[in-house]
């Protein structure tokens, strides 16, 4: 533990809700808490050990809704109170990253910190804490506003791009501008330029160059947060935060920061990535049987079906009988079966659910 910098800190975002993973992800109890990939680790629970692979596990705070704590401190029994950070309310990246940021800046102000989801899928371990260490080193010695991209394997049209300065040879690269999720030919033409790459929402700043791109950029979120500062690590902070969170604006940490700085710059990742956003980007993840169905907990019979996606309980046995390219899922009170190509749709999905059937569904 002790041979960790103690300057190194991390914020782990675990607060979304993952309604593309309906029926396994549910509002009371969200993707990033469900052992996804059938490993036997929950993501946030895999998320944390990757973290603390570099990072002391005392300085690993998780940000995540209120409603969620009892399950950070279930998965994760060893983090202390100090470490799990709440938001009272939804209110996109930008104003919990603010806030944490603050905290963590009174705690140390040497700090450098990585922002990283909790539901992320990395296989090379090793090159991810690599790259992350290149970004410290970076941000501790520069006023930087670092972030990882991901070397664009198809034209995606579901993620953001970054387009960075071309001509540098550097593994660091000046970012030049961030742009909005592209339609295919856009996206095409990003990956023929060659010079842009997905963006991932994994961050690395120092305390200090976050906190004052927030008050040159933000000056009102800024404001409002910093007016609690004499309290932040206190217990008094709870009760400034539950009156003020409230009021701070809807807002994303790309549009409110990244976009908008000069001091911009981003890691090409070497390693391999997968943002498991829906099931198809699990199936891509999990291991398939001859038939290319990717089978998690069940016991399947699968006949003239391939390219399914079949999630159950464990040992539940499940017969296919000419199924292409489905999405079968069985919790509980719910049973999913729906074309892969679909599967954007499932959020629509789930609103006629609660709509016709209870919220209880969701």
């Amino acid at each position: 533990m002790n041979s960790k910098n103690k300057n190194y800190y991390a914020i782990l975002m675990a607060g979304g809700v993952g309604s593309r993973f309906w029926p396994v992800s549910t509002q009371d109890f969200p993707k990033q808490f469900h052992d996804m990939l059938g490993t036997g680790d929950t993501l946030i629970q895999k998320t944390f050990h990757r973290l603390a692979q570099l990072i002391p596990e005392e300085n690993i705070f998780i940000l995540t809704n209120e409603r969620y704590n009892d399950l950070v401190f279930e998965q994760l029994p060893t983090v202390t109170k100090r470490q799990v950070v709440l938001e009272p309310a939804m209110r996109n990246t930008a104003p919990c990253i603010l806030y944490a940021s603050l905290k963590i800046q009174k705690e140390n102000e040497d700090a450098v910190m990585i922002v990283a989801p909790s539901d992320h899928w990395i296989e090379d371990e090793k090159a991810f804490s690599d790259n992350v260490k290149a970004a410290f080193d970076f941000c501790e010695s520069n006023s930087a506003l670092m972030t990882l991209g991901i070397t664009p394997t198809f034209p995606n049209t579901g993620y953001g791009y970054i387009e960075y300065d071309k001509s540098s040879q550097k593994e660091i690269k000046s970012v030049n501008q961030f742009r909005e999720k592209p339609d295919y030919e856009t996206a095409k033409s990003f990956i023929d330029q060659g010079n842009f790459l997905w963006n991932a929402g994994i961050f690395m700043w120092s305390a200090k160059t976050v906190v004052a791109a927030f008050k040159n950029n933000q000056p009102k979120l800024f404001e409002l947060f910093e007016k609690g500062y004499s309290v932040y690590n206190t217990e008094f902070e709870d009760d400034f935060i539950k009156e003020n969170y409230v009021k701070a604006e809807n807002i994303s940490v790309d549009y409110a920061l990244m976009e908008k700085s000069e001091n911009v710059y981003v890691i090409p990742a070497t390693f391999d990535w997968n943002d498991l956003g829906t099931w198809g980007s699990l199936y891509d993840k999990l291991d398939k049987d001859e038939n290319n169905n990717a089978i998690v907990n069940a016991k399947a019979l699968t006949d003239d079906s391939n390219g399914n996606m079949i999630r159950t309980k464990g040992d539940k046995v499940v017969v296919v009988d000419g199924l292409k390219d489905y999405i079968i899922v069985d919790k509980d009170e719910v049973l999913l079966i729906f074309p892969k190509a679909k599967e954007q749709d499932i959020k629509k999905v789930l609103q006629n659910v609660k709509a016709n059937f209870g919220e209880e569904y969701g």
